[in-house]
């Protein structure tokens, strides 16, 4: 398959302009996406277009990346009800070092035909005086042209409007496409579908400051199979930042994806091919309960972003749910794990010494809702102190068995677990 053949068998492709795929297939072209750090991390809705890069540098062509620390000062009103919070310059440059590295891991900067760069538009940005940038950009553009685009219609609708500020960011995004063409030959821009409108604004600058032809392509939004926003959640989208969303979390987000979600993820964000992508949608059509497909989408993606190290943790801390040995992890790898069961906190001084019984710990805990009921589960075989069975009822629970003297983990039967957190 050529690109648009693959991204559009992959289901990447929303909508471009004439000629795209002709360009693409009868010359290698230099092709960016520009990357917003107004957060230290990038989530997985940023998947997409990363992936969109791996792919257009596999078939040739040369991928930049734009980490805008120069637009993140204005702000980007598309998909926004409001004005986001300007960061400081010094938090955007920091933000921008996080990106470029989570960057790396995805593209290829060394290859000799085709190298990925990363590049900081607030090298030209930052430089470039008001004046001139209305004189060499400002007159190209009409106020009726950039009020039908929808990223800035959508806010004219709203009370609160639309600042003047972030009214310019159209133009900002458009004169990045005009560096990067007159200094990188670049002729493609592409960009989420809610981005069509600024990137074409790029296209028609190039057309009228140069008298060239430059393309777009932009990326469908990705909604789940109920029509949700992808990698929304009570939290927040999963970033790829380890410290904001741990390999564990990330993993279990993609483990969890649902069976009518799953091969369609599989095409947008794994380089897996047809017949390996069908043999997993024969899985999922024949024996959905062995998730053989999610379990494949969790490990690849998971060790894009995180490295088989990260895999290895995530597979492991997925094993401790099911009854897994537990040593290795530290308290704070099992809050992780286990944020989502009952918690309670009980003094760490009640557990030195000879400590407490175990039978009253569990019913402290709520995994027994009595002394004697505790004892009864323990006699039964029914209970798990750190994933290790309990077999004499007269036990006590001392501090040296709290992990790193913080965490008590309690399991009644197969799946029901408790959290004793030491204060």
């Amino acid at each position: 398959m050529d690109i648009i053949e693959e991204l559009t068998w992959r289901g990447a492709i929303f909508d471009s302009t004439p000629d795209t795929g002709d360009m693409l297939g009868r010359e290698k072209t230099t092709v960016y996406v520009g990357f917003d750090p107004t957060t230290r991390s990038l989530h997985v809705g940023n998947l997409v277009p990363i992936m969109g890069l791996v792919r257009m540098q596999q078939h040739g062509h040369s991928p930049i990346a734009i980490a805008g620390a120069g637009t993140a000062m204005i702000g980007d009103p598309s998909g926004r009800d409001d004005e986001r919070q300007l960061l400081s310059v010094e938090k955007i440059d920091e933000n921008v070092e996080n990106i470029k590295l989570q960057l790396s891991h995805f593209l290829d900067f060394d290859v000799k035909t085709n190298p990925a760069r990363v590049i900081n538009n607030a090298d030209w940005l930052r430089k470039v005086g008001m004046t001139d940038f209305l004189r060499d950009v400002g007159k190209y553009f009409t106020v009726n042209y950039m009020l039908s685009k929808e990223s800035v219609a959508g806010r004219m609708t709203r009370e609160q409007g639309i600042s003047y500020t972030e009214f310019s960011y159209m133009l900002l995004q458009a004169y990045d496409y005009l560096v990067l063409h007159d200094e990188y030959g670049c002729n493609l821009q592409m960009g989420g579908s809610d981005q069509w409108g600024n990137i074409l604004a790029g296209v028609d600058l190039i057309r009228r400051a140069r008298g060239h032809q430059a393309h777009a392509l932009s990326y469908p939004l990705i909604t789940t199979s109920s029509g949700a926003k992808f990698g929304k959640s009570v939290g927040g989208a999963p970033t790829l930042d380890p410290e904001e969303t741990s390999p564990y979390r990330f993993y279990q987000f993609w483990i969890n994806v649902d069976d009518a979600d799953v091969i369609p993820y599989m095409k947008l964000f794994t380089l897996m091919g047809q017949d390996e992508i069908a043999g997993f949608e024969e899985s999922v059509n024949t024996e959905p309960q062995k998730r053989e497909a999610q379990r494949a989408l969790a490990q690849t993606v998971t060790e894009m972003v995180h490295g088989p190290n990260g895999v290895n943790t995530a597979q492991r801390a997925t094993g401790v749910l099911f009854g897994g040995e537990m040593h290795g992890f530290s308290a704070s790898e099992l809050l992780d794990i286990f944020a989502d069961v009952p918690s309670i906190q009980m003094q760490k001084d009640e557990f030195a010494g000879e400590g407490l019984p175990i039978a009253q710990v569990l019913a402290g805990s709520g995994a027994a809702k009595s002394n004697g009921e505790a004892r009864r589960l323990i006699e039964g075989g029914g209970v798990y102190l750190n994933n290790q069975r309990v077999s004499d009822a007269r036990s006590r629970v001392t501090l040296e068995q709290a992990i790193d003297g913080e965490v008590i983990v309690l399991r009644r039967g197969a799946r029901n677990y408790f959290m004793v957190q030491l204060a």
